[in-house]
């Protein structure tokens, strides 16, 4: 009798990239013979930053709006057409309009261009609540099946340390979990200053997630220059005030971090994991 051959390789793709920031048109990626993308948190338009600054901002709040991303629209179909003729399957990470309300969303779109999954994230973190709705019970069946991929899961941001949320998606047995985050400061220490907050503890969150869930985790952020920071005038403001690098990591089952990116610079990150792990 000789052993069944292993076909649990399957090859990943996590960006680092940087947003073209409240401006729907223009995102595109691509990738490297890989079976599934992630992209960060909200990185279509970008993340909002500056409600961290100044917790209202009328220009910009009606222009994120107006850039957000609807379910139905001729944007979204051609990432699903995107995904179908490079045959690949995507996490996306988007800001969902609704009407004229927003919500932080991950969609998972097969190989085929078919929305398969989209969640909006349970509980926006403290001052995203000016700016983005509640999800609800309907986004907690966050985990399916993606053929030739294995059962994939998402949670944006600080739902990382809700211990309930974790619990139910551990339960529905993922195999790959696409951690999404926005742009993230490095912790300097003083006050005030959240390592909680930080790109390493963001990147402890993700590694924490994978320990309990016993799956990989596709750590994605988004990159931050200067003329991101121009747009939502957000120089010197304690969060996301100054250009940051990106810190995307794909991590083991057991926490450990296997591949991250070279630089701070964009990159993309590519591994083949084996599921077997």
């Amino acid at each position: 009798m000789s052993l069944v051959e292993n076909k649990s390789i399957v090859r990943v793709a996590v960006t680092q990239h940087e947003p073209v920031w409240l401006d729907l048109e223009r995102n595109e990626a691509s990738t490297a013979g890989a079976k599934l993308v992630a992209f960060p948190e909200t990185w279509i338009p970008g993340y909002p930053a500056w409600f961290w600054d100044r917790p209202v901002d009328f220009d910009l709040g009606v222009r994120y709006v107006q850039n957000s991303l609807k379910i139905e629209s001729s944007e979204m179909k051609r990432i699903c057409d995107a995904a179908a003729v490079n045959k690949i399957s995507v996490s996306l990470g988007f800001s969902e309009r609704d009407g004229d309300s927003v919500y932080i969303s991950q969609a998972l779109i097969d190989e085929n261009g078919e929305i398969r999954m989209k969640r909006r994230k349970m509980k926006p973190t403290h001052m995203e609540r000016t700016v983005y709705g509640d999800g609800s019970g309907d986004s907690l069946a966050s985990v399916i099946e993606l053929p030739g991929v294995g059962r994939i899961g998402c949670l944006s941001g600080w739902e990382h340390n809700q211990p309930l949320l974790k619990y139910f998606t551990f339960s529905q047995h993922e195999q790959i979990h696409v951690a999404g985050w926005p742009p993230l400061d490095p912790f300097v220490g003083g006050s005030p200053d959240f390592w909680s907050m930080s790109a390493e503890g963001a990147l402890n969150q993700s590694q924490t997630y994978a320990i309990e869930s016993q799956s990989f985790a596709l750590h994605a952020t988004a990159v931050l220059s200067e003329s991101g920071i121009d747009v939502m005038r957000t120089k010197s403001s304690p969060i996301m005030g100054q250009p940051l690098g990106g810190c995307s990591a794909i991590i083991g089952p057991d926490g450990r971090v296997l591949h991250k990116a070279n630089t701070p610079e964009e990159e993309l990150i590519i591994a083949d994991l084996n599921l077997t792990d």
